[in-house]
């Protein structure tokens, strides 16, 4: 398997674990039932809950275009060094979002979007040209 398909799985496997730190936020706070049942769901959570929820959404967001580049690089077999550095870009700038989007870090969370966004065009830039 290449490494733009490997730092895809990787990016999926992410994005399929990020919504475990919020919705564990409302389990503590609310409880179990209140937030399977959805009666919590009114509730504020904790801010960095709220950030990651967004971060979350965020990534699944971002997901379908890279995923989209990645698999269009492999069948056209356009995946190169340079794809594969940039799958590994987007990965990491997507750890670093993350974690720098809950931290409430100034500057964190857009510096590291357009590391993640530059990576999915450069993969995009490699296949049409």
């Amino acid at each position: 398997m290449s490494t733009d398909l490997k730092m895809l799985a990787w990016t999926a496997g992410l994005t399929l674990v990020l919504w475990l730190p919020y919705i564990l936020a409302r389990m503590m706070q609310e409880g179990i039932i209140p937030t399977v049942s959805y009666m919590a769901d009114t509730k504020a959570l904790p801010l960095w809950a709220e950030r990651a929820k967004k971060a979350h959404y965020n990534a699944v967001e971002n997901l379908v275009p890279f995923a989209a580049v990645v698999i269009v690089a492999h069948l056209t077999q356009t995946a190169n060094g340079t794809t594969a550095a940039a799958s590994v870009t987007y990965f990491w700038a997507r750890v670093a979002h993350y974690v720098g989007y809950i931290s409430g870090l100034p500057f964190v969370r857009t510096l590291t979007f357009a590391i993640g966004w530059i990576a999915t065009l450069v993969i995009f830039l490699v296949i049409v040209s």
